[in-house]
């Protein structure tokens, strides 16, 4: 029987990545003096901010890797693969964030959780997104088109966050074109609250370039696959991410 084909770097990879995501999530006692573990206020970014990033661009160098099968099967098996894997990956995500369902009340007694008050975007939902919506451009369409709908989606990101968020700063927190979209679809029981007030930041509009994160992980891949691991093949892509 075949063995599956095991990529080392990219498990070296994906290891460094959730042990940095450990030691954000639990820094220990005074690690807050640490700007580098904390999350940007807003604008720029810390080495925390790349972590989410790593683990789409994982994602889609893994995928140059499982969507090779994609080409042996049905079409409607190709379908039902991606589609149950989104929304599995989508629920576990949602459930994790309404867990444990109940509450106890000042009386004792257990009170339910109501879904009206539950997060329905985050990691897990934007990750099971991004795969879902990249899986289906990269298998149905050439490598091509990809790219050039890649370059739209950062293109019509970015020209939405100008045309549609606040006039005076349409960059800001509660400003940017993606925060009404959120406050307008979902509304302010379904959204993020840990910065004090309602704010995603795995909303709708922001989904649209993580996708483009997982198609250059999933275009990564390939390229090494195809190149091999020699100088000429790191350098090239060294050269590439500066851009």
């Amino acid at each position: 029987m075949n063995q599956p084909q095991r990529f080392l770097s990219l498990d070296v990879f994906r290891g460094m990545t959730v042990c940095f995501m450990i030691i954000v999530n639990t820094p220990g006692r005074g690690a807050e003096s640490f700007a580098m573990l904390n999350h940007a206020a807003w604008h720029g970014f810390t080495p925390t901010d790349l972590v989410f990033p790593s683990f789409l661009f994982a994602v889609g160098n893994a995928m140059s890797f499982s969507m090779k099968k994609f080409a042996q099967m049905e079409n409607s098996a190709v379908l039902a693969k991606i589609f149950k894997r989104t929304l599995l990956i989508f629920l576990i995500g949602y459930l994790m964030y309404w867990f444990p369902f109940f509450s106890y009340n000042e009386g004792g007694g257990i009170s339910f959780s109501p879904i009206a008050n539950t997060r329905i975007l985050g990691v897990l939902q934007r990750i099971a997104l991004c795969y879902g919506i990249a899986s289906l451009l990269i298998h149905y369409l050439s490598a091509r088109s990809v790219i050039i709908i890649s370059v739209l989606f950062l293109i019509g990101y970015w020209g939405a966050l100008l045309l549609f968020g606040d006039a005076t700063d349409p960059f800001s927190m509660t400003g940017n074109a993606g925060q009404y979209l959120d406050l307008y679809v979902l509304g302010d029981n379904h959204m993020y609250h840990g910065e004090g007030i309602a704010f995603d930041p795995e909303g709708i509009l922001s989904t649209i370039p993580s996708c483009v994160n997982v198609i250059i992980g999933y275009f990564a891949g390939k390229f090494i696959q195809e190149k091999g691991k020699g100088f000429e093949t790191i350098s090239k892509l060294l050269l590439v991410g500066g851009c």
